[in-house]
C-alpha cells in the first residue's frame, strides 16, 4: 500500500502548486532588478534561468523515481540511513520556513503600502494566518484544490496587462545584447529567486496520483511561470523608458495606472487584492511542507500541531518585530543562495551518487 495514497493529487493540482510557489512576491520587483543589471536585455535572463530550473526539476524527478512511494526524506533514510533523513528534514524544514516567511512578510509590506497603510503588521499577519492554517491543516490535496481555484480566478490578470500596450515603445528593446552576454548572465542571477520554490517537488512527488506524468507536470509548470514572468517583464520594458524603470520599486503595479475603467478609480488596488491569492501559494504550500518535515523528524503522522506552533510563533514574532523592505530584501538574497544548494546542487549530487551506486552494484 502506498504510504501517501490518502492524500494524492491530480496532475492539474500538481502543476498549480509548483507554478504557484514560483509566481509569488518576487514578480512585482523583477522587471526593475533585471533592468538594473542588464537594461532592457534583462528579459533574456528569464529564459536562461527557465532552462536551468527546468533541467534541475527534471533531475529531481529522476532522483525521486528511485524511491517513488516516498519523499526525499524517505529516500535519504533508505539509501544513507535514518540520520541522513533527519539531517535532510532539518535542512528542508528551515528552507521552507524561510521561503514562506519571506513570502508572507513581503506580502504584508505590500498590503501596508498599497491597501492598508494604517493597519498594523500584526493584524495583517493574523488575518493571513487564519486561512493559511485552515487550508494547510487538511493536507496537500486541499492545497492542490486551492491552487486550482487561484489559477482559474487569476487567469485574467496577464491578459489585462495587454491593455497597456497601446502606449508601448517597442524600440526600447533594441538593439538586443547591447552590452554583450555578461550583463544578461548577471540579470539571470536576479531572476533565480523568482524561479525558486520548486524545491517543494522533493516532498510533493509521492503525492502525485500518476507519477509517470511528473515530467510533463514539471515542464508545464515551469513554462507557465516563465511565460508570466516574460510577458509582465516585456510589458514593463516597453512601457517605461530604460532609465525610468530603474526608479520604480514595483513597476508591475505602477504600470497598471495606465489602465482606466469608468467604474474603478484605482485599478492597481484591485490587482494587489488578487495578487494576494497568488502570493498565498508561496507560503501556504511551504508552511505545510515545513510542518510535514517537522512531523517526519519527530515521527508524528499528524502535522497540524507543528502548523499550529508555527502560526503562533509567526504572530508573536510579527508583534515584536516586522522586517522592513530592506531587511526582507536581505533575507531574499540569502534565500536565493540557499535555494541554489537545495534545488540545484543537491539533486545533481544525489543523482550522480545513485547512478554510481547502481553501476557499482552491477559490476559486483
Amino acid at each position: 500500500m502506498k504510504k501517501y495514497a490518502y492524500n494524492e493529487i491530480t496532475l492539474m493540482q500538481f502543476i498549480c502548486i509548483l507554478s504557484g510557489a514560483q509566481v509569488s512576491v518576487g514578480l512585482l520587483a523583477l522587471p526593475q532588478l533585471l533592468a538594473q543589471r542588464a537594461g532592457t536585455d534583462g528579459w533574456i535572463g528569464i529564459l536562461i534561468v527557465w532552462m536551468i530550473n527546468l533541467a534541475a526539476n527534471l533531475i529531481v524527478v529522476q532522483v525521486m523515481k528511485k524511491y517513488p512511494d516516498g519523499t526525499i526524506l524517505d529516500l535519504l533514510a533508505h539509501y544513507f540511513g535514518p540520520w541522513a533523513g533527519r539531517i535532510g528534514a532539518v535542512i528542508l524544514a528551515f528552507y521552507f520556513f524561510l521561503y514562506g516567511y519571506v513570502g508572507i512578510t513581503r506580502t504584508i509590506l505590500y498590503v501596508k503600502q498599497w491597501l492598508l497603510p494604517q493597519t498594523s503588521a500584526f493584524k495583517i499577519m493574523s488575518l493571513l494566518l487564519i486561512p493559511t492554517y485552515t487550508i494547510a491543516r487538511n493536507g496537500i490535496r486541499i492545497i492542490g484544490r486551492y491552487a486550482e481555484l487561484v489559477f482559474f480566478i487569476s487567469m485574467w490578470i496577464p491578459f489585462a496587462y495587454l491593455l497597456t500596450l497601446k502606449d508601448a515603445q517597442w524600440l526600447y528593446l533594441l538593439p538586443v545584447l547591447k552590452e554583450g552576454w555578461l550583463p544578461v548572465f548577471h540579470a539571470a542571477g536576479a531572476a533565480l529567486l523568482s524561479f525558486s520554490g520548486t524545491g517543494i517537488l522533493l516532498i510533493l512527488y509521492p503525492f502525485l496520483l500518476h507519477k509517470q506524468q511528473a515530467t510533463a507536470g514539471v515542464l508545464i509548470s515551469n513554462t507557465m511561470s516563465m511565460l508570466v514572468f516574460l510577458l509582465i517583464t516585456l510589458i514593463c520594458f516597453v512601457y517605461f523608458t530604460p532609465n525610468e524603470i530603474k526608479e520604480y520599486n514595483e513597476p508591475v503595479v505602477s504600470v497598471l495606472k495606465n489602465i482606466e475603467f469608468k467604474f474603478i478609480e484605482r485599478i492597481e488596488v484591485v490587482f494587489i487584492s488578487f495578487y494576494i491569492f497568488m502570493f498565498s501559494l508561496s507560503w501556504i504550500s511551504t508552511f505545510h511542507t515545513f510542518a510535514f518535515c517537522t512531523s517526519w523528524l519527530l515521527n508524528k503522522e499528524d502535522h497540524r500541531n507543528a502548523l499550529r506552533v508555527l502560526c503562533l510563533l509567526l504572530a508573536l514574532v510579527t508583534f515584536l518585530l516586522m522586517p522592513t523592505f530592506n531587511q526582507n530584501g536581505i533575507m531574499e538574497r540569502w534565500l536565493a543562495r540557499f535555494s541554489i544548494g537545495i534545488e540545484y546542487i543537491a539533486p545533481v549530487s544525489l543523482l550522480m551518487y545513485l547512478w554510481l551506486r547502481k553501476k557499482k552494484i552491477k559490476r559486483s
